[in-house]
């Protein structure tokens, strides 16, 4: 199912043109046109699921596959010292297109492009409460 209304169904399509790095009968691969680094792309499906949890298990499997082809393509290409693949859902977690679409960013040396989270202290009573309530709907 594609949405008429989604730019990166778009996108993936070709109705809306792109830097592609790869293209299959599912997916493409989109240079990001907002970069947080040099070769910043984008894995997006060719069918619109909202986020991660409307994946279907095959596309979930198939994207982590791709990514990684990619991104060892990318990584020699740019001669980057690391790599962060970062998915977002929900307008809390950052979300602003809500097709799901997968950040694969190279990273450089002291860049500095993306902040993360602030360690804290983990709570182990709230931990082992969380995990028995994870365990029973897994």
């Amino acid at each position: 199912m594609k949405d008429s209304n989604c730019i990166f169904c778009k996108i993936a399509n070709g109705e809306i043109p792109s830097v592609t790095l790869y293209e299959d009968a599912e997916f493409r691969v989109i240079f990001d046109i907002g970069p947080a680094t040099k070769g910043h792309a984008l894995l997006l499906p060719k069918e619109h699921y909202a986020n991660l949890f409307e994946l279907d298990d095959a596309v979930a499997a198939k994207v982590l596959l791709l990514a990684k082809k990619v991104a060892a393509a990318l990584k020699e290409a740019t001669g980057c010292d690391g790599f962060n693949l970062i998915q977002n859902n929900g307008t809390d977690a950052g979300q602003t297109v809500f097709h799901f679409h997968l950040h694969m960013i190279p990273r450089y040396h002291n860049d500095h492009a993306i902040g993360f989270w602030k360690e804290g202290k983990a709570d182990t009573e709230y931990l082992q409460e969380l995990a028995e309530k994870v365990q029973k709907l897994l």
